[in-house]
């Protein structure tokens, strides 16, 4: 079980991530890559990535188990909450301290030598584990991101509804089964007994497409605290995109538009899932408004799209659509 306590300024300073962190979703899905469960989400994506790798396999797996605890330097952390871009990761990762990676190393029993590229150790930089990383993530998590960066602000919008509904108090009870708010702990399944105090610095919450079953927090309790958790998928198949025949209905564009608004997003949101200019999403969310598949409920400076019964049967191909 774990436990984070949390004062009311803790409280007062819980955020949510603005997007998926690039670290964060590449080491997870190296999880994910090695094990069978979730095939319904995972399995196209397994089946795909596998023949795309070479051996930047064997020395992730000297660093990543295929459960438990991996180096918290793996997943850097800005001060600012802001996750990290893959190429700014990369570069937090290459000014890691060598004590650092060491000392987090030896609590795996990892080989040196294998993550410094040299047998003595004295190399100022992982230069290899970051070659490998990014080339994993070159073949790993590029190719879906646009899947991943969807399934993320698509749990940001039902957040992001809850704190408008009830506060930090909404917005924490509304996380997923796994976690459970009863104030003031914050509880969580989790593999060990772990008690987490906040100690006034707040919380950050990460939804992350590769995360299962369980969610993760550092280590060290001096980094500061982040709480990654699994976003919640769809009974559709998340790499699949919708069928031909629903380009021909509303066109690639639309049909592109009304896929994108998934769990509900914004305007500005939808521009960026869909790839269209802010006016053009503006236009084609009017369209499909009008047609009875998306619902609009204005907040203040921004709307936020959803999509109705209908346009989920039509999206899922008179499959019912699971919200959540």
């Amino acid at each position: 079980m774990l436990r984070i306590h949390m004062s009311g300024v803790d409280l007062s300073k819980v955020r949510m991530a603005t997007r998926p962190d690039a670290l964060w979703e590449t080491a997870l899905s190296f999880h994910r890559l090695r094990d069978r469960r979730g095939s319904a989400v995972f399995g196209k994506w397994r089946t795909e990535t596998r023949p795309r790798l070479n051996g930047e396999v064997r020395l992730l797996s000297a660093v990543i188990p295929p459960r438990g605890y991996f180096p918290d330097f793996l997943t850097p952390s800005q001060e600012s909450g802001e996750p990290y871009g893959i190429d700014a990761g990369m570069q937090a990762l290459r000014e890691t301290p060598p004590g650092r990676v060491r000392a987090e190393l030896a609590l795996l029993g990892a080989e040196r030598r294998d993550v410094y590229g040299s047998p003595d150790g004295r190399t100022e930089a992982p230069g290899r584990l970051v070659d490998a990383l990014r080339a994993y993530h070159r073949a790993a998590i590029e190719p879906y991101w646009p899947h991943i960066r969807a399934s993320v602000e698509a749990d940001r919008a039902v957040r992001g509804r809850a704190l408008l509904d009830g506060g930090a108090h909404e917005l924490l009870a509304s996380l997923p089964p796994m976690i459970r708010w009863r104030p003031p702990v914050l509880e969580a399944d989790y593999p060990v007994d772990r008690e987490v105090r906040l100690d006034g610095r707040g919380l950050l919450l990460q939804p992350s497409f590769f995360c299962r079953v369980t969610p993760v927090v550092y280590r060290d309790p001096r980094l500061p605290p982040v709480l990654v958790y699994p976003v919640t998928h769809s009974r559709a198949p998340v790499f699949a995109g919708p069928g031909p025949w629903l380009g021909r209905l509303l066109g690639n564009t639309r049909s592109t538009v009304l896929s994108a608004i998934g769990n509900g997003c914004t305007t500005s949101e939808l521009a960026l899932r869909a790839g269209v200019s802010l006016a053009s999403a503006s236009q084609h969310a009017c369209v499909l408004r009008e047609a009875g598949l998306i619902h609009t409920l204005r907040h203040g400076g921004s709307v936020l799209h959803t999509l109705t019964p209908l346009g989920g049967s039509l999206l899922r191909g008179g499959a019912p659509l699971a919200l959540s």
